[in-house]
């Protein structure tokens, strides 16, 4: 079968997938995940398997730590997956929720939630991301496709088969969850072309491929670019702790959007709070402006282009303000919308902070890495948009709905 014949055949078989999930029950639904539950606890040697091939196939490629890093599938992760299964499992479903609004003309106006339809699902690296986001789909109601990288393909086959067995296990159509198994590079372009079978796009990885897939989709796309995330160590913040929470921030997963790429220091503790920073983050590359490097002799300096990076790596930016006001505006002008934070006891400085922060998500005096589905309760997320419509933010199983309106009446009608 040609390439394109191959995603076409894929959307088609979602989409009717779809029509049928629509109507599936939560007990249904929840029965299909407590199946991958326990397949991922009984099938773990073959999955560690599988991710072993794809781990070894990526050093002989020259894959960089930090990408071997997230694809590797160590039995911690796949511990979590099946936490994170049993936790979607645990959530309200959304698909059904009503909320009734009687009109005064008489009839009942409902705004129902429904599933989105088929999701197609974009991503690198990441096999756990599989898992996560075919479960936290399913419990929407929706079909999905999933089209990871080809660096964790081993991997992403043998995910998928559970979440199938899973699903036949149950009675629901195998469909609802497809894997694109093509290696080419065409699928992701025809795929988000699939206008009339897949309702939505959601890209995760780099921003080469982000960019690359909204330039291509035909199809509504929720997406954040990069996690360009900042904190400001205002001049009142507790040192101590300001310094556990930026070595948390930049080093506990530094491959990740919600990592710190830039640290924001207030001039007026600057002397004090950097040499301590510093010590903290050994063996984490700094790069500084002039006036941190004259605290700091010896570390690289930051040019104007680095303000921009999202390393995904053992670097940071270290800057030097002189105001609350100039922390903001650095972050306007760099940041990416994603996750922002103040460390500090002023809390005048932090309301003004989270008011003029246009982040879609503003921590205070906490790790940008709690930015995350997971730890907000979502079960899981699928994504993180930073766009304003429809969804901002981590992305959990109600953003994976819309909603319709139902009249229910007793002859009414219109007069004017």
């Amino acid at each position: 079968m040609d390439i394109k014949a191959y995603v076409d055949d894929v959307s088609r078989k979602a989409k009717a997938a779809s029509v049928l999930l629509r109507s599936i029950k939560a007990n249904v639904k929840n029965r299909v995940l407590e199946s991958v539950a326990e397949l991922l606890k009984k099938e773990k040697a073959a999955i560690t398997e599988a991710n072993r091939r794809d781990y070894e196939r990526g050093k002989q490629e020259g894959l960089s730590s930090a990408i071997l890093d997230r694809l590797l599938l160590t039995d911690k992760r796949i511990e979590d997956m099946i936490r994170s299964v049993n936790e979607i499992a645990a959530l309200e479903d959304p698909v059904g929720e009503i909320i009734g609004i009687r009109r005064p003309q008489g009839f009942l106006l409902e705004k129902v939630r429904i599933p989105m339809g088929v999701i197609a699902v974009i991503y690198e690296s990441r096999p756990n991301v599989t898992i996560d986001a075919a479960s936290l789909c399913l419990k929407s109601g929706n079909a999905v496709i999933l089209k990871g990288g080809s660096d964790a393909l081993e991997s992403n086959k043998a995910l998928t088969a559970i979440m199938q067995k899973a699903l036949e296990k149950n009675g629901l159509p195998v469909n609802s969850v497809q894997l694109i198994e093509r290696r080419e590079h065409e699928c992701v372009a025809l795929l988000v072309k699939q206008s009339g079978y897949i309702d939505l796009v959601i890209p995760r990885g780099g921003e080469e491929l982000i960019k690359s897939v909204v330039s291509e989709a035909r199809v509504p796309v929720i997406k954040h670019y990069k996690g360009v995330c900042h904190l400001f160590v205002d001049e009142d913040a507790d040192l101590k702790m300001a310094v556990e929470v930026v070595y948390n921030a930049k080093v506990q997963r530094p491959a990740t959007c919600n990592a710190l790429e830039t640290l924001l220091v207030h001039q007026k503790i600057s002397k004090k709070f950097l040499p301590m920073v510093a010590e903290r983050l050994d063996g984490v590359e700094l790069r500084g402006c002039a006036r941190t490097r004259d605290i700091l002799p010896g570390i690289e300096s930051a040019d104007e282009e680095d303000y921009y990076r999202e390393y995904l790596d053992l670097i940071l930016n270290v800057k030097v303000v002189d105001s609350l006001d100039e922390a903001i505006e650095h972050i306007e002008k760099y940041g990416t919308s994603h996750t922002d934070g103040i460390l500090s006891r002023s809390i005048s400085s932090i309301e003004a902070f989270v008011q003029r922060v246009d982040s879609a998500v503003v921590v205070v005096n906490a790790s940008t890495r709690l930015s995350d589905g997971g730890v907000f309760g979502l079960g899981a997320e699928i994504g993180i948009s930073t766009d304003k419509l429809h969804a901002r933010g981590p992305m959990g199983i109600r953003e994976l709905t819309s909603y319709k309106w139902v009249i229910r009446g007793n002859g009414d009608i219109r007069h004017l």
